[in-house]
Order: structure tokens, then sequence, then C-alpha cells
């Protein structure tokens, strides 16, 4: 997951980083094939290298320590506003075939069975970012025909849905899970099955999805990650804490 995560990114661009996961795959980004990537935190950070520590909480001193800017969260979702990032990473609890995201409420949101944090930043990455890179577990309880609620907006019910809402710019690109990859159809925006990682196959990967998930034709493989991704990966979170977790 935290090398096609890094895949994602290319050189050059400047990609709304996050904790877990997506800070490991900026890393390898950094080491391996993307030297000039811009790191935004949403607390207000950017950096041009990672922090030479793993980060616990993206206010540790080591993510401060050698930013280019130390700002606030307003100024930096002004990057978003004016459509400056490239890539914003989010997760989340449910994500539907059309890519919306919930980190809100599990069930009815009248009557909640479960409240969860809510947006964050999320809902202004996914809005307003290039493109969306959505990362999270495969489980049929999560991957919906629908989801409970639309906390960070993907392609809405299809097709030209964020036009038709007035978004400027988006929608998720890649839907990282723990079992494949899943790309969004250029005309539908459903979701399809790009590959399956290593371990895994695209039986499993249709069971545990909530809806008929399409197969692409050339459905193969995740590319096993190079030695050069793997180093960088063990270098950086060397007792797996985030990687493990």
């Amino acid at each position: 997951m935290v090398a096609q995560a890094a895949r994602e990114i290319c050189d050059g661009e400047t990609v709304f980083v996050g904790m877990r996961l997506p800070l490991i795959a900026f890393v390898v980004a950094k080491r391996t094939h993307a030297p000039n990537a811009i790191g935004i935190f949403e607390l207000g950070v950017m950096r041009d290298a990672p922090s030479r520590e793993l980060l616990y909480t993206m206010g540790d001193p080591p993510n401060v320590a050698g930013a280019r800017w130390c700002t606030r969260t307003v100024n930096v979702m002004g990057l978003l506003q004016r459509g400056e990032v490239a890539a914003g990473f989010i997760g989340g609890a449910e994500v539907d075939r059309f890519g919306n995201v919930n980190t809100s409420y599990i069930g009815d949101p009248s009557r909640p069975t479960v409240k969860l944090p809510g947006s964050g930043g999320g809902a202004d990455i996914a809005c307003l970012a290039q493109r969306l890179i959505v990362i999270m577990a495969h489980e049929k309880k999560r991957l919906r025909e629908r989801v409970d609620y639309v906390t960070s907006p993907g392609y809405g019910d299809g097709g030209d849905w964020r036009a038709r809402v007035g978004l400027p710019r988006g929608g998720p690109s890649v839907l990282i899970t723990t079992l494949g990859v899943l790309r969004f159809d250029p005309g539908t925006k459903e979701a399809f099955l790009a590959s399956y990682h290593p371990g895994s196959s695209v039986d499993e990967c249709v069971s545990e999805t909530g809806w008929a998930l399409r197969v692409a034709p050339d459905v193969r493989e995740t590319a096993a990650p190079s030695a050069a991704e793997l180093n960088a990966i063990r270098e950086y979170d060397p007792k797996g804490f985030w990687t493990n977790s």
C-alpha cells in the first residue's frame, strides 16, 4: 500500500500528505522517483524534505524543524483554493463506488450508531485538490454501494456530478486498499479494480466489496515494492509503528 501510494506522487508536485501511510509514501517518493515533490501538512507546515525522524503527529518538533514554511492552516488551505495542490491523501471509515468518503456517521445521520471524527481538512482536500488519493482497509462494510454520509465528496452520483455542483477541479484518481488498487472510469466515474496486491486475488477483492465491482480487462497483480522502496520504508519506520499497525 505504501509503495503504491508513493508511485501516485509525481516529481515536482505539491501534495497534501497527512499522517500514517501517506506520510511514509511521501518519504518513499522523495527518496526514489520524486525528489522535487513538496509535502503539506494541514496544520500549516510545508516541507521540501521529509523530517529526519518518524512523526507520530503533524505537530511533532521534527516536522517543524527544517520546514520550508510554518504558517496557519488557513494559508495552506488557500493553496488548495488556488488550485496549487496537485494531490491530496485522505482515509475514511466508508467509501462508495463513486469515491465519496464518510468520516462522520455510521447509520442514519439523525440517529447514528457511531459518531466519527468528521471532516478535519478532508472535505477541503476532496473538493479542491487537482486529484484525490484515498487509502483504506478493503472490507465489505467499508466499501459500500452508497456511504451513510458524504463527508468528503468524490464523484457524487457519477458522471459530470462535480461540474454540476460547481466543484472546479479534481475528484478521486485512485483508491488504494489492503487488497488492491481501484481506479475510476473516465466517463461514468465508477470505481473498478485495476490490480490486486500480492497475496490477494480478483475474487477476494470482488467478494469484499459492497457493490458489483467491475474488473478491468487488463487487471493484474500490483507491482511488488522494489528494493529501493522497501529500504526507504524500513529505514524511516524501522519498528513498523505505522506500517505494521
